[in-house]
């Protein structure tokens, strides 16, 4: 794994990866065109705006340069451009589940990739309610579109998105670079919520989308080189809820839905992956929780490499 900045080169080995991404905030990153790149774009859980850095949950793969991007939150186009990716480069999106904090910035992102240089071609894949979440964005952005289509002579974007949902687990997609794949995950009220496999020629990354302990998960993650897996701190949970006094029933709803961190080592271990990542954290702005604290639960159960995720993190 490798960090490149504008100051040193981390390589790191089986540790624990423990980087203040303040001391190094200009990221640069190399420009291989094969091979799969991991870039953590957004590792904040939930809905709200991250006040320590965080950004919400997106991820992004490069595979021979194409780009993926794994969930929506808000602030992706921006992360993209941050981490030295033209937004007219976007090929395929796919969303895990269609809560805000992972779709509130699909048709966002995509409108921003129409109005960029070259507009791309963009496929899409989601579950179901996915496509009328498209024609929504659609019609209210219909007004703007329509002119700027008279006005400016651009190509309608409508024509430019395909969107392909599904409403069960197996294959996704496929083409000569990857094979994607998704097993549903346990995320209630939500019956619709996946983790996505990207098997490619040189490594293979599972990524859990939301979802409370789910043995399934780890056989889906069997082998695989990157479990990129959400985490939950339990004793912060407590101070979190206080401080969204709104929310009756948070409390609830986190412990039905979310991994402890504990319970993300046995998966890892039960997967035998061989690096475990860290992002989606909940809480995602507690500056109290040190990354030593998000893997001590982890490694009760999983020995591999552990990687606390930062936003703009290559893997």
């Amino acid at each position: 794994m490798h960090l490149t900045t504008n100051r040193r080169q981390f390589l790191i080995g089986t540790a624990t990866l423990a980087v203040s991404a303040h001391l190094f905030p200009k990221i640069t990153y190399s420009q291989d065109k094969t091979g799969t790149r991991i870039i953590l774009l957004g590792t904040k859980g939930g809905p709200t705006l991250g006040t320590n850095g965080r950004s919400n949950p997106s991820t992004l793969l490069l595979i021979n340069n194409v780009p993926y991007v794994i969930d929506c939150g808000y602030g992706v186009s921006r992360q993209l451009i941050k981490a030295g990716v033209g937004l007219e480069r976007l090929r395929y999106i796919f969303i895990t589940h269609l809560h805000s904090d992972h779709d509130l910035e699909f048709g966002g992102l995509f409108y921003n990739a129409w109005v960029a240089k070259q507009s791309p071609r963009v496929d899409a894949y989601g579950p179901v309610g996915l496509k009328k979440m498209t024609r929504d964005f659609f019609s209210y952005m219909k007004f703007d579109i329509d002119t700027r289509i008279v006005d400016e002579g651009m190509t309608d974007p409508r024509k430019l998105l395909t969107v392909r949902e599904f409403d069960r687990a197996g294959a996704v997609m496929q083409t000569e670079d990857v094979k994607a794949t998704s097993c549903r995950t346990r995320h209630p009220p939500i019956i619709q919520s996946y983790a996505y496999r990207f098997d490619a020629k040189d490594r293979s990354v599972v990524i859990s989308g939301d979802t409370a302990y789910a043995p399934e998960l780890a056989e889906f993650a069997k082998g695989a080189d990157v479990l990129i897996h959400e985490a939950m701190y339990l004793p912060a949970i407590e101070k979190l809820i206080k401080q969204n006094p709104g929310s009756t029933r948070l409390r609830e709803h986190l412990q039905a839905a979310h991994t402890s961190t504990e319970d993300v080592g046995r998966i890892a271990a039960q997967a035998e992956v061989k690096t475990l990542v860290l992002t989606h954290f909940v809480p995602g702005d507690d500056p109290s929780i040190t990354d030593e604290q998000w893997s001590e639960g982890v490694r009760k159960h999983f020995h591999g490499r552990i990687i606390i995720g930062k936003d703009l993190m290559e893997i």
